[in-house]
């Protein structure tokens, strides 16, 4: 079900340089709710006010907003497509917000990196092309290189293995793109066997960076839809967490250290960077008097 709003304002402020992860210095949200049915999705905890995380409401004056702020901004940091949503889940490729979205950036000169779990950004990779000249990253999560687990875990996504292949075009195409293997889920996705395939499949994809981290969070809203979740399809799997989490937020695998040296080691091995390169503004040099 999808219904239209009118948003306030479209573009959020993170203080410069506060965020490590992604390079992020706006955040953006063209849609409320996603399609894609996570069972551990984080946006669906109470304290972001989504009432039916499933009905997708749209930012119906989104693009009319985003041109005003991109225009009046004088600080020309990374925007970032993803925080809340997925910015390619299925009503995307009808309405194409995201992509009018890019459009506007472009014309402004922005820096942009997308979060998306979806195939549906090759879509477009001609304003890609054209953000890199500024700078454009894309991330694609992914969370088990196992495809009949991710289409549990993750029911609307593509499964793994198409956003490997996503991952290969965006790359051969100049994109700078990597992966992001987040979050690791307790008892389901947190072998070791896991996480070196995702970094030695990553690598033949040609992904420029992997960004981990081993474990997830549990919050009011989000834990009680993801336990139930869990007994639907991973029967008595829920006990494991009620044990040993109880009301905790974050939640670190059990053997998360392991996973770590894992991580670190095959990364290494496969010349695979932890981080992202992030977008570096150009700085006006000061002309010479004496070479003018």
């Amino acid at each position: 079900m999808t219904s239209f709003i009118q948003a306030k304002t479209i573009l959020s402020s993170l203080k410069a340089g506060t965020d490590t992860w992604f390079g992020l210095r706006y955040n953006m949200n063209l849609y409320r709710g996603c399609q894609h049915g996570c069972i551990y999705c984080d946006s669906r905890s109470k304290c972001y006010g989504i009432k039916n995380f499933s009905e997708i409401e749209v930012k119906e004056n989104a693009l009319e907003l985003l041109e005003k702020e991109l225009r009046s901004k004088r600080d020309k940091g990374t925007i970032g497509f993803g925080s809340m949503n997925d910015p390619y889940m299925p009503v995307e490729k009808e309405l194409q917000l995201s992509r009018k979205a890019l459009e506007l950036i472009k014309k402004y000169r922005f820096p942009v990196h997308l979060i998306t779990k979806s195939t549906l950004v090759l879509r477009d990779m001609d304003i890609l092309k054209e953000i890199s000249t500024t700078y454009a990253a894309v991330s694609i999560t992914i969370t088990t290189a196992n495809d009949a687990l991710s289409k549990k875990i993750e029911p609307g996504a593509p499964c793994s293995s198409e956003r490997f292949e996503a991952v290969k075009t965006l790359n051969q195409n100049g994109i700078y793109c990597g992966i992001l293997l987040m979050p690791v889920l307790p008892y389901l996705t947190d072998q070791p066997e896991n996480i070196e395939e995702i970094v030695i499949r990553g690598k033949e994809a040609g992904a420029k960076y992997i960004l981990a981290a081993m474990g997830m969070t549990l919050r009011e809203g989000q834990r009680e839809y993801y336990y139930k979740q869990l007994d639907l399809r991973f029967p008595g799997l829920a006990e494991n967490y009620k044990v040993r989490y109880g009301h905790d937020y974050s939640c670190n695998a059990p053997n998360h250290s392991k996973l770590w040296q894992t991580f670190d080691s095959k990364c290494r091995e496969n010349a695979m960077p932890q981080h992202m390169e992030f977008y570096q503004p150009i700085k006006p040099t000061q002309l010479n008097l004496f070479n003018a």
